[in-house]
């Protein structure tokens, strides 16, 4: 089923745009916010319907499924697992380490299913965005960009080495150029 959880593509709809579903509208993306009011809950009870998991791989789980392009800060999912916990859809079990490990309750499941509608629209929202902003090809792109971004600067902060410095700034100047170049129309003279 396409924008199922398990489809790979699931994370993509209108809804980066501020298109909302029911009120379809297209536009910028609202509010800076990636889900709208209520929506987070229900994606972190569907990770944890897939496997009990921490704070921490909740957050790794979003991003990875939203390809990169989104990564939910914990100052919006750790509240977001408090309530979970508080409403009894969710709990908590410490593993060796001391850290919390986070797991869908039978109430939680129950909340999911008699909120199928919601979680379902919401994840055709998201399917929907994969399919026209980050289909295919454009996803090997943006974890490429992130490749370069994550080599830039561990490597720029970590020296004070001027030449080394220079180096990167002449290498990402080369690719900027060269990937300008693409768009440029070839004359035939």
């Amino acid at each position: 089923m396409r924008g199922s959880w398990g489809d790979p593509n699931w994370w993509g709809g209108g809804w980066w745009w501020g298109d909302t579903g029911g009120a379809r509208h297209r536009g910028r993306w609202r509010g800076g916010r990636m889900f709208e009011q209520g929506d987070l809950k229900y994606v972190i009870l569907r990770l944890l319907s897939e496997k009990p998991r921490h704070g921490y791989e909740i957050i790794k789980a979003m991003e990875e499924r939203l390809g990169g392009t989104y990564s939910p800060s914990p100052g919006a999912v750790y509240p977001t697992l408090q309530f979970l916990e508080d409403a009894g859809y969710a709990r908590t079990t410490v593993d060796e380490g001391g850290r919390k490990i986070y797991e869908i309750t039978a109430e939680g499941r129950k909340y999911l299913e008699d909120n199928k509608s919601s979680v379902d629209e919401i994840f055709d929202r998201i399917a929907d965005f994969a399919g026209s902003f980050f289909g295919g090809p454009m996803v090997e792109v943006h974890h490429a960009f992130k490749n370069v971004a994550r080599a830039t600067y561990s490597t720029a902060t970590r020296t004070h080495d001027v030449e080394k410095l220079r180096k990167i700034r002449e290498i990402l100047n080369r690719a900027t150029a060269e990937i300008e170049a693409i768009n440029k129309p070839t004359s035939n003279v």
